[in-house]
């Protein structure tokens, strides 16, 4: 279980100021958080294959498998792409203001 003195350090790195109302209730979700993942020490895995590559006889993960050459596909869609786009102006995509005016 994490302590209030842990939390607080945790806040301290992230840069945050909690008052001490936070600090009780992070307390709680850091250990529930926690206890989940202890419950996944729990699994047997033993068959089970990665699917982004395999485990080796040391235990290691090998993920050469999961690798492959890069290819580049030729085609131009780019009308396609236009035709489904809701807004566009002069050949460029329209999108709302992130900026306030």
């Amino acid at each position: 279980m994490i302590d209030k003195k842990e939390v607080q350090h945790i806040a301290n790195l992230a840069r945050l100021y909690l008052e001490q109302k936070e600090i009780e209730k992070m307390e709680k979700e850091l250990s529930l958080i926690l206890d989940y993942f202890n419950l996944l020490k729990d699994v047997d895995v033993e068959d089970v294959k990665a699917s982004f590559g395999s485990i080796n006889t040391q235990g290691n993960l090998s993920i050469k498998e999961a690798t492959r050459e890069d290819s580049v596909i030729k085609g131009d869609n780019t009308k396609e792409i236009l035709e489904l786009i809701p807004e566009k102006e002069n050949g460029f995509v329209k999108v709302k203001s992130i900026f306030n005016k």
